[in-house]
């Protein structure tokens, strides 16, 4: 094969159809929410668009109880109408429910649609108007709103409404100057779902035989890349299995396809079987064209299906003596992230901060611990403050851990796992104000150390998660790890971080500061190559996200959105393998 000292391990992974994909996508890859694998070739067709696939679609629907009557010889005619507020606190218009005429207690049918993004908090605000009659055969769009009766507001948070096992959440409506008021405005309901098609997924084996040989000195490489064929006659990738080296008889591992990735089992699919070479030009081995209904009739009838090659002939193809069979195929129904959660399923917070003393003394300005009087945050503050704002809505009691590492603690030594609170006993603190809080004691108590070793604070995290397995399987736990340098035990960390790779747990890691992160980089696995420890184990999976604060405060996004848009498919995968399913599942 080529000659090139590119990421030959990392290409030679499968694709689409192991990894879970976190929230789903709209067309592709399934408006539905995490019904098919993480797909990289998918996102790289989104965003080549500008579009970003990562979200679930989701549907409000909208009722009202005991509203202001402003009618004098009949009851209001309401109408409710959904905004989002965005960053610099403006309102975005999603959209108008129907009017209902004369009613105090409306039950609206049009549904409100909006993406639902795990990694950020989407804040919605409702208006509830009451329309003048003069205005009942004007489309709802049309309706200017200052010409209609203001009944009332309310306002929360999606992830409110999505953690509640009914996926509702009902609001007290008040005046837009957030006052009740005298008089009781009533209330309003809201009820998310998820817009699924369907939560039918397929796992498939593949093997051919006979492949041709592209290789001069050796056999071919071979791999097979899905796609689905779509309405404008083109073919958008879905999958690609890993490559098997040197082998024309290969059996390739499980794929596993949401019906939103390869939309019906009519729908054809174009299977292409390729050579794989380092340099990207993968040679061409053999094509073929079926739909899942027919590779489920192959599976059934044990027979095989021949590849093709285009022919020199004109709008005529070669029949190959290369075949693909299919050795198992396994219809199964996939739960999305949703499901869990509002089923009782709950992500429990964990931060852990660097006291080293490359941070700099805390009481000079130029220290990364430093406390701003004018109220500013630093960047450690801004990590907890962004990613907790994040997961607190996600955990029921919101208590949550809070360690330091790398400090010189209260009785003198250097400790690199310490709670941050300055208790011998207790690591938990009340919501994300108490870890600022006690982030910001720990700074008067503590002196700056060092080295930055994050072994045992990963170890300690893999001890809490263990330990849940005993008595609960609907916690997952995120540990998030704030630091400015360059680890000190790269070996002890790694094998500590496949150990805990058969946890329910996730690993952030915030790089703040100017320091060289390369080192972070290699333990997130974004590249296919999963992590292998001393003894030679590799990881169960990825369960480490890194961002350095820098790069993503350039790119105009929040340390949560960077770190947190892979933590729901790292979830499903750890939820997936060891078959644990939601407490009550929705019915597909």
């Amino acid at each position: 094969m080529g000659c090139c000292f590119s990421d030959v391990r990392g290409g030679q992974e499968a694709v689409g159809g192991t990894q879970q994909r976190p929230i789903g996508g709209v067309g592709v890859g399934g408006g539905g929410g995490n019904n098919g694998g993480h797909n990289d070739a998918v996102d790289l067709f989104f965003r080549a668009r500008g579009q970003h696939a990562l979200f679930s679609q989701i549907e409000l629907s909208l009722s009202a109880s005991k509203l202001r009557d402003r009618d004098i010889m009949s009851k209001s005619d309401p109408m409710a109408v959904v905004y989002l507020r965005k960053g610099d606190g403006m309102l975005e218009e999603l959209g108008r429910t129907e009017v209902i005429l004369n009613s105090l207690d409306p039950a609206w049918i049009e549904k409100i649609s909006l993406a639902y993004h795990f990694e950020t908090v989407q804040h919605l605000v409702f208006h509830v108007y009451d329309v003048d009659t003069k205005y009942h055969k004007v489309p709802v769009k049309t309706l200017k709103l200052k010409d209609q009766e203001f009944l009332g507001e309310a306002s929360c948070v999606l992830s409110e409404i999505v953690t509640k096992q009914s996926r509702s959440l009902t609001l007290s409506l008040h005046n837009k100057n957030l006052q009740v008021g005298v008089r009781n405005l009533g209330t309003l309901t809201v009820r998310a779902e998820e817009s699924v098609a369907s939560r039918t997924a397929v796992e498939i084996i593949f093997r051919c035989s006979q492949l041709g040989n592209k290789d001069m000195f050796s056999k071919s490489d071979p791999f097979l890349r899905i796609s689905r064929v779509v309405e404008s006659g083109g073919s958008l990738p879905i999958c690609k299995t890993e490559v098997i080296n040197n082998n024309l008889n290969p059996s390739w591992r499980p794929l596993c396809l949401s019906m939103q990735q390869f939309g019906s089992k009519e729908n054809p699919l174009v299977i292409e079987c390729f050579d794989f070479d380092t340099s990207g030009n993968h040679a061409l081995i053999g094509k073929l064209q079926k739909s899942m209904a027919d590779l489920e009739k192959l599976h059934k009838g044990r027979n095989g299906a021949n590849f093709t090659l285009p022919s020199s002939h004109h709008g005529h193809e070669k029949v190959l003596k290369s075949q693909l069979f299919v050795d198992q195929f396994c219809e199964k129904q996939q739960h999305s992230f949703l499901d869990y959660i509002s089923s009782g399923f709950e992500l429990s917070f964990m931060v852990a901060v660097d006291f080293t003393a490359s941070n700099g003394n805390p009481r000079n300005p130029d220290s990364l611990h430093y406390i701003d009087p004018s109220g500013r945050y630093n960047s450690y503050q801004q990590a907890i403050m962004e990613v907790g704002e994040v997961i607190q809505f996600y955990d029921s009691d919101r208590r949550f851990t809070a360690w330091g590492f790398g400090g010189r603690t209260y009785d003198g030594t250097v400790s690199h796992c310490f709670n941050l609170n300055g208790s011998p006993d207790g690591y938990e603190v009340e919501g994300v104000e108490g870890i600022m809080a006690a982030y910001a004691g720990a700074l008067h108590n503590v002196s700056m150390a060092g080295p930055t070793l994050f072994g045992q604070v990963i170890n300690r995290a893999a001890q809490i998660a263990g330990k849940s397995l005993s008595y609960n399987h609907s916690k997952y736990y995120v540990l998030l790890i704030i630091t400015d340098g360059v680890l000190t035990d790269e070996q002890e960390t790694v094998d500590a971080l496949v150990r805990a790779s058969d946890l329910p747990l996730s690993i952030l890691i915030v790089g703040v500061g100017g320091a060289d992160f390369t080192q972070m980089e290699k333990l997130d696995a974004d590249h296919g190559i999963r992590l292998e420890s001393s003894t030679g184990r590799i990881a169960t999976r990825d369960i480490v996200q890194f961002v350095p604060m820098r790069e993503v405060h350039r790119g105009g996004i929040s340390a949560a959105q960077a770190l947190l848009e892979e933590l729901p498919g790292q979830f499903l995968t750890y939820m997936r393998a060891r078959d644990i399913k939601p407490r009550n599942p929705t019915p597909p």
